[in-house]
């Protein structure tokens, strides 16, 4: 059943309004007629399994007919810092790591970054990464829209990981600290509700920053003996940690 993502004002009582971009995507390229099924999602974690009751290619009003709890967002909220990298890449991490599950994603400025856009374009940058996370969204089945922040630094990202349950910075020279352990290590007897993690641009973090990163307490963790790419790590920390915390089951 197509999904797509409404506005709580948009939700009156049992009637529900799509307007914009997807009433134009449900009458046009879909071909949707009057008595078929959708699902509206709240952004808030409920689906609205709805019955469209009218339509024009510039507003679709759905009729309710049951809400419940999305079931595929996952228990541990997880943070991913991702240095600046070129637009494509940044592109498909946000779409691959919207479908694994993360709850938010915060670009960040690293010494080795090879993009350092200015502020005009990376606001511009922004409004594309937050459509391809909401698209994401809607084709993997999320309840909820991870959000794309604003750029910080590499200190700022340091700081508020620090306020995780789990956090740790990829680093590909030693010391070699596995993801598990670091994970278990933060877990204790409890599970964890949030992780956040930070992943370096193409050259990899600097020494530099490697330091400041054991400085400030924060492990810093091997993906195992091959160097992956920029792209490539998210994803596989991503799907480590949603397996480690049941999220796969």
């Amino acid at each position: 059943m197509p999904r797509f993502f409404v506005d709580k004002e948009n939700i009156l009582g049992g009637k529900i309004v799509i307007s914009g971009e997807d009433a134009k995507h449900i009458s046009l390229s879909l071909r949707a007629r009057v008595g078929e099924k959708v699902t509206a999602c709240d952004g808030q974690g409920y689906d609205y399994d709805c019955e469209i009751e009218d339509l024009t290619k510039n507003e679709v009003m759905l009729s309710v007919l049951e809400k419940k709890m999305n079931e595929s967002e996952p228990t541990l909220g997880v943070t991913l810092y991702q240095a600046l990298v070129k637009s494509d890449k940044f592109d498909f991490i946000v779409q691959k790591c919207t479908e694994l599950g993360v709850a938010k994603i915060v670009p960040v400025v690293t010494d080795r970054c090879i993009s350092k856009p200015d502020e005009a374009s990376l606001s511009k940058k922004l409004v594309r990464w937050n459509k391809i996370a909401k698209e994401a969204a809607m084709q993997s089945g999320r309840g909820v829209v991870p959000c794309v922040e604003d750029a910080c630094s590499f200190d700022e990202a340091l700081e508020r990981m620090k306020n995780s349950d789990v956090s740790f910075v990829c680093y590909e020279t030693d010391p070699h600290v596995p993801i598990d352990e670091i994970y278990k290590s933060c877990t204790g007897k409890t599970s964890p509700e949030s992780a956040a993690f930070l992943i370096g641009p193409e050259g990899g973090i600097s020494e530099r920053e490697a330091g400041k990163t054991a400085e400030r307490g924060i492990p810093l963790a091997s993906l195992g003996p091959r160097i992956l790419r920029t792209e490539t790590a998210p994803l596989c920390v991503m799907s480590s940690l949603m397996l480690m915390s049941g999220n796969m089951n």
